[in-house]
């Protein structure tokens, strides 16, 4: 058996989404990109990886797996994951830490488990032993600019496709509507059923302050990116100034800013995300530091893989059901019951693209 790497393929694809899915942030999502990246060894063994964006810099992450981490990988020895995703870094540190680096990272670190688990003859739900057949999800949307009726319509679609828990989106320019939209929704799915609200950043400090007292009686399960998520102090005032929970991450790439972000702002739901932390690797530094922090770690994006990763967890949290529907272009498509995911059992990470329904879509 040779562990030495013989080829590293990239496939980079722009996919279209339907409807009016707006952020505060980054306003209207028409489409979004995939990059995966393909690894075969001397012996024949191959894993493959990925990951998305909204909509900007797919190309540039492609490119940089293709000019400068593939000719640093071809002809050497997979070791493990983690070194591998050492490695990587090292090669990139000085001109990309963090970033787009970190995507390019996520792809190739994620194929490198899909190596080493298919050799193990081991599913990713079960690296740390038997884990759990199914995790718990939640609807995420992405539905800013849906008037108050579409918004509803949409949320009673999710809980007859089998969601228990939603999460909508704040922001809106006038913050009387934002706490119309949650007094409405809390209506709808009654007093107890979980429900997360997410800014997308765009609040002040004062301002998420404000809102967030304003809120406390919706019972709402976590606040969202309030703020910039660079503000860590920020972040700690906001949450030393409410009874809501505060939840951040998918915008933090390294551990070292995870840390930051529990040590410094003080945030009690942490959300990483496989496709922009370093991969698999880095997602399961991020849950080791939530369990010394004493909290259970939650996932953003990518669910069919990420209910695989939490499946693995102990202080496991919630899957986000993200509105990016990657899921829908896999071989098996996750299907929601009573507000949870399946694991994959099979070897390997879990997750096996269509490229039928996506060939269509890929940019050469």
């Amino acid at each position: 058996m040779s562990n030495k790497i013989k080829t590293v393929k990239t496939e980079y694809y722009r996919v279209p989404l339907e409807g009016n899915l707006v952020d505060a942030l980054h306003g209207k999502h028409d489409f979004f990109e995939l990059v995966i990246a393909k690894i075969e060894l001397e012996d024949g063994r191959n894993g493959t990886g990925y990951t998305y964006t909204g909509g900007f810099g797919g190309a540039a992450i492609a490119k940089i797996i293709e000019n400068d981490l593939t000719s640093q990988l071809v002809g050497i020895e997979m070791t493990t994951p983690d070194k591998m995703n050492d490695y990587m870094n090292q090669h990139i540190h000085y001109v990309a830490r963090g970033g787009i680096a970190s995507f390019a990272i996520s792809a190739l670190d994620i194929a490198f488990w899909d190596i080493k688990l298919k050799t193990e003859n081991l599913a990713l739900k079960d690296l740390n032993g038997c884990g759990a057949d199914r995790v718990r999800t939640y609807y995420g949307g992405i539905d800013l600019m849906y008037s108050e009726k579409e918004l509803l319509k949409n949320i009673e679609k999710q809980l007859e496709a089998g969601h228990t828990a939603v999460k909508i989106k704040l922001g809106r320019e006038n913050e009387e509507e934002d706490i119309q939209r949650v007094k409405a929704v809390r209506n709808l799915i009654g007093p107890e059923a979980l429900f997360m609200v997410d800014a997308n950043m765009v609040w002040s400090v004062p301002k998420a302050i404000r809102m967030a007292k304003r809120l406390e009686e919706y019972n709402i399960g976590w606040l969202e990116e309030p703020t910039n998520p660079d503000d860590y102090e920020g972040y700690a005032k906001i949450g030393q100034a409410t009874t809501i929970p505060i939840a951040m991450g998918e915008n933090l790439h390294t551990i070292y800013e995870h840390e930051l972000a529990m040590k410094i702002g003080r945030i009690s739901c942490p959300i990483p995300d496989c496709s922009n932390v370093c991969g698999i690797t880095g997602f399961l530094k991020v849950a080791k530091l939530a369990e010394e922090y004493s909290v259970k770690v939650h996932s953003h994006g990518m669910q069919e893989l990420h209910a695989n990763v939490l499946g693995a967890l102990q202080n496991r949290g919630y899957v986000e059901f993200h509105s990016f529907p990657i899921y829908k272009y896999t071989v098996n498509p996750l299907c929601v019951k009573n507000g949870y995911l399946e694991t994959c059992k099979n070897p390997g990470m879990g997750v096996e693209f269509d490229y039928e329904k996506l060939k269509a879509y890929r940019v050469k």
